[in-house]
């Protein structure tokens, strides 16, 4: 019996053999981490910009009237700290990607249902729980990433 162990079976321990960092960006779970990676970084910081110049949509119309009366800033000013919180969400997945998807997914949790109260827009909530979902598995494999388990 030979005292090597396979690769898999050293990927399932946790540890794996160091790869050139240009062999390390064709595995497909370092892929897969760097493109949620930078991913979540870009949309919440382009959403979050958005709202200071509304380039994309009118984000005042997608705020519930229910969430409009819990706020003592009116329905634009709300928005505008909703893009700050954005912005700061999408740089804190840029330095902290495991703590910031998690962020990012509550986030998108309370657009969601901010979206539901609203109505009418159920296919932009369906699409929002799949970038939930995406935050997830970003935080995940950032946790797999840190133990040096993606390579």
């Amino acid at each position: 019996m030979s005292a090597q162990v396979s690769p898999t079976r050293a990927a399932l321990r946790g540890t794996h053999t160091p790869a050139a960092p240009r062999d390390a960006l064709k595995a497909p779970t370092r892929q897969a981490y760097e493109l949620l990676h930078w991913g979540f970084t870009a949309a919440p910081l382009l959403f979050g910009l958005d709202k200071f110049v509304g380039l994309m949509t009118n984000w005042d119309a997608y705020l519930s009237p229910a969430f409009a009366r819990l706020s003592p800033l009116g329905v634009h000013k709300t928005m505008l700290a909703v893009g700050v919180v954005e912005v700061l969400a999408g740089l804190l997945v840029a330095l902290r990607p495991r703590v910031g998807g998690i962020v990012v997914a509550l986030w998108l949790g309370g657009i969601i249902l901010n979206l539901a109260l609203r109505g009418g827009a159920w296919d932009i909530a369906l699409r929002d729980f799949g970038l939930l979902l995406g935050a997830v598995a970003l935080s995940r494999l950032a946790v797999a990433h840190e133990r040096h388990e993606v390579p």
